[in-house]
């Protein structure tokens, strides 16, 4: 008895190990197959509520995981990235993205045919097309998402061998639990919600549920019921991920336990008639043959049912869990870099959407940084001491920003990405460290406002003048850049760089010319060359912005 239900362990739990890891391999060639057109997908997020349910959906149906949408979410949402109405209405389109894998499961039919006609033969096509070298790089995602398809078969023939026909000692006690009514119901909710928790994925739990059920081992009431406890299970990665953000990214990962948890606690109080909606609504009366196929109809009618009775009180939903979860004390005024503390997603299509924001974030500090020493070179601030530290901080705040962000796209590179994502995440990189040089530039511009204030280098006012339409052509530049850097610029953008770029460089050499004159007249040489070297310094930050834009137009 002991070592029957041993082994019916053991064959159960390789066969979901192969399931899943074939769900894995599908799922990261897709990602790769549809590289950059992931990344704007995701971009439909922001667009209305409407439209992030439809995007929560069509990345779940992609990624295979809405385990994996729901971190995403929490990730975008302590990024800033997506507000909590928004990320609600991604994790209701995440729920019914998520029942295409019912429907793969029922296809196939666990235990209808031998599977390994259809599986071994999709292997061997898989594998050879991912041989293919470098020229036939399109080919190869396919061949992996082949391949993945082949191993969820091989995992699911297996499943089936592996549960045992009804009748046996090893499975007396659900046969026993199937006769318990309410009861049985229950535990089966619990125990599909345990399961979950523990693998991290409700698709097992769900390919368990309807093997089980096909061989008559429990009835479509418990199978159910698995199902329904798979669906609050599956939060649990979402609220893992929410431990260590932010406020909002917490909201978010409720927002999805609740959803789950008040979907499942509605349907449980009408759950004979709901499965008698299901039974009429699929073709086929219930049978062992065709249970598969009403379990997948139960699981996509409940998620699409939860999705139509809340979708319309989003917004009251969204303040529900706002006055849940309340904003910790001086959290609005902290400042920190997302890339620290927020989780890296397995997409890597993905992570650039957030890596992108942060760039945006971080353009918009540099220029911060030029516009202030603008302001102080027009006029002298009263304490210049005070103005150092403030340039030293947010100087010092940039460079964490560049440290985590560079970590951050090359941790995202080890992950495998797609050829074009890779070429993008060189670009993001170029961007990163050219702004941090744009830092630089504005630390030794401030530097030289304070040697001059110091030793009493005061410029003439023709000197002044002439540095106005300069400084406006470098601030324009610097608009630019925070405009646009996180995304890529046409060719007519980038044109105008170089006509910034240009003018820059004239205007730089006129005023050499200009201070070199004024030294042969007999002015003061210190302040002509402190002078010379300001000149300098904000010709470079056109350089380091010239270089920005060159790489935002490579970007794909």
């Amino acid at each position: 008895m002991i070592g029957t239900i041993v082994r019916i362990v053991l064959e159960l739990g390789g066969s979901i190990a192969i399931f899943l890891y074939g769900m894995q391999l599908c799922s990261d060639g897709i990602q790769r197959a549809a590289g950059d057109r992931l990344q704007k997908t995701v971009n439909f997020m922001t667009s209305n509520r409407l439209m992030g349910v439809l995007t929560g959906a069509l990345v779940t149906v992609l990624i295979q995981s809405s385990s994996a949408t729901t971190v995403m979410v929490v990730s975008f949402v302590n990024a800033g990235l997506l507000s909590l109405t928004q990320a609600i209405g991604v994790i209701m389109g995440a729920n019914v993205g998520t029942t295409l894998t019912g429907w793969i499961i029922a296809a196939v039919g666990v235990g209808k045919f031998d599977i390994l006609t259809l599986a071994v033969p999709l292997f061997g096509l898989g594998f050879f097309l991912s041989l293919l070298r470098r020229r036939s790089a399109n080919l190869r995602p396919l061949g992996e998402t082949l391949m993945g398809f082949a191993i969820i078969f091989l995992g699911l023939n297996f499943l089936s061998h592996s549960i045992p026909a009804p009748g046996g000692d090893a499975l007396l006690f659900l046969q026993n639990l199937a006769g318990s009514g309410w009861l049985a119901i229950i535990l089966c909710v619990l125990a599909g919600m345990v399961f979950t928790v523990l693998v991290s994925a409700s698709s097992a739990t769900q390919a368990i549920a309807i093997g089980m059920a096909i061989k008559g081992v429990i009835s479509f009431e418990m199978a159910a019921a698995l199902t329904l406890g798979a669906n609050i299970g599956t939060t649990f990665n979402g609220f893992l991920v929410s431990l260590r953000s932010n406020t909002m990214a917490k909201r978010a990962a409720w927002a999805h336990i609740l959803f789950n948890l008040f979907g499942s606690l509605w349907v449980l109080a009408v759950f004979r008639p709901f499965l008698s909606l299901v039974d009429w609504i699929t073709p086929g009366a219930l049978s062992e043959a065709t249970v598969a196929v009403h379990l997948a109809m139960f699981h996509t009618v409940f998620n699409i049912a939860n999705t139509v009775v809340l979708f319309p009180f989003v917004r009251h939903y969204a303040a529900l869990v706002s006055g849940m979860i309340r904003q910790k004390p001086g959290e609005l005024c902290a400042r920190s870099v997302l890339h620290y503390s927020a989780p890296l997603m397995g997409t890597p299509e993905l992570n650039l959407v957030s890596a992108r924001k942060e760039i945006s974030d971080m353009a918009g500090v540099a220029r911060g940084l030029f516009s202030r020493f603008v302001a102080d070179a027009r006029q002298a601030p009263q304490d210049m001491e005070a103005e150092l530290r403030w340039f030293t901080a947010e100087s010092a705040y940039l460079n964490s920003m560049r440290d985590g962000l560079s970590r951050f796209l090359l941790e995202t590179m080890s992950h495998d990405p797609a050829e074009r994502t890779q070429e993008n995440i060189h670009h993001l990189l170029r961007v990163v460290n050219e702004l941090d040089n744009i830092a630089g530039s504005c630390m030794n511009l401030v530097y030289l406002l304070e040697k001059r204030e110091r030793k009493g280098l005061e410029p003439s006012k023709g000197e002044l003048a002439g540095l106005e339409p300069y400084y406006e052509v470098a601030l324009e530049f610097m608009q630019f850049i925070e405009e646009n850097a996180s995304k890529p610029i046409s060719e007519s953008q980038l044109d105008l760089a170089t006509d910034m770029e240009n003018r820059l460089d004239r205007f730089r050499d006129d005023l050499r010319k200009k201070a070199r004159k004024r030294m042969s007249a007999g002015s003061d040489i210190k302040a002509e060359l402190l002078y010379i070297d300001m000149v300098r310094h904000i010709e470079k930050i056109g350089d380091f912005s010239f270089a920005i834009a060159g790489a935002l137009r490579a970007l794909r």
